[in-house]
């Protein structure tokens, strides 16, 4: 694929029209074909995009304009529908290339099993990363229902590729006891039910470390994001979310690539849940990418 082709259908506001100027690269991933409950989080990023037009480009949060950063939106990766392979095959080799150039890449989903290739393809620029994962559920499944390619598997797949102990989770209330268990015993960190207050804890054990963002919008509350597939109670609020990046963009953290995943516009026709995805997208690309 050459990046100057790469655009399918609308952009997120402000996409700079230059891969080659550009320090980001957003990039769609539209697959929900293993999914658990509701599919549909393959139309996610196309109504990010769509929504962000309704943005203000100034954050009042990072006191920055968009016009400070510039990031390309490559549109979404033509993904094979219901080849669950050979679509994760495709993510890994789409970010192989946008860190060969030494982009920050910036992910859409699509369901959260997008997020394994992803790790795979940073661990090969990166071996020494940590991952900070906010979500209402673990994802610490070996498999789901004897299927290891599943949404219900990525934060599993990446403690066993980079060590538990180098793997951080945010916002949890969601699993099987024993993803509960292997939190407690493998060294990994799980802060259940809140994000903001144990994330300001963390953050300064991980200054000066080359750190992956994963973002799965159902850990906030189903009053604040009801278009997900497996919407879980109890969850934050979207001004926690807001906090918590901001928390991370003004940390000694260095963030090296970071995905919002599980929208799924067709369970909320208020667009409430999209919308909110595409303030948090601004604020990550105001805040993240240096």
């Amino acid at each position: 694929m050459r990046f100057d082709e790469a655009y399918s259908g609308n952009v997120f506001i402000k996409s700079h029209p230059s891969f080659e100027e550009s320090r980001a690269v957003i990039y769609g991933m539209p697959m929900d074909w293993t999914v658990s409950f509701r599919p549909g989080s393959r139309f996610g990023p196309a109504r990010i995009r769509e929504v962000s037009l309704g943005l203000e480009e100034y954050s009042p949060y990072l006191d920055k304009h968009l016009d400070e950063v510039k990031y390309f939106d490559a549109g979404d990766i033509p993904l094979p529908f219901g080849n669950p392979q050979r679509s994760l095959d495709m993510i890994e080799e789409f970010v192989d290339k946008v860190l060969a150039e030494d982009k920050f890449p910036l992910g859409l989903g699509g369901e959260h099993l997008c997020t394994w290739p992803v790790f795979r393809a940073i661990h090969k620029k990166y071996p020494d990363f940590a991952v900070i994962h906010i979500d209402a559920h673990a994802d610490l499944r070996e498999e789901y229902e004897g299927e290891p390619l599943s949404h219900s598997t990525p934060i599993r797949k990446v403690c066993d590729l980079i060590g538990p102990e180098n793997v951080y989770s945010f916002g949890i209330r969601s699993g099987m006891k024993e993803e509960f268990q292997f939190a407690k015993e493998s060294g990994m960190y799980m802060a259940k039910f809140d994000v903001a207050a144990p994330l300001k804890e963390v953050l300064p054990k991980l200054a000066g470390r080359n750190v992956y963002v994963t973002i799965d919008i159902d850990v906030l509350d189903p009053a604040h994001a009801p278009g997900t597939g497996t919407a879980e109670a109890g969850g934050i609020t979207s001004k926690e979310l807001l906090e918590a990046i901001t928390l991370i963009a003004n940390s000694d953290v260095k963030v090296i690539g970071a995905d919002i995943v599980e929208v799924a516009p067709a369970y909320d026709p208020s667009e409430q849940t999209q919308i909110a995805a595409s303030k948090f997208l601004r604020e990550i690309l105001l805040g993240w990418v240096k």
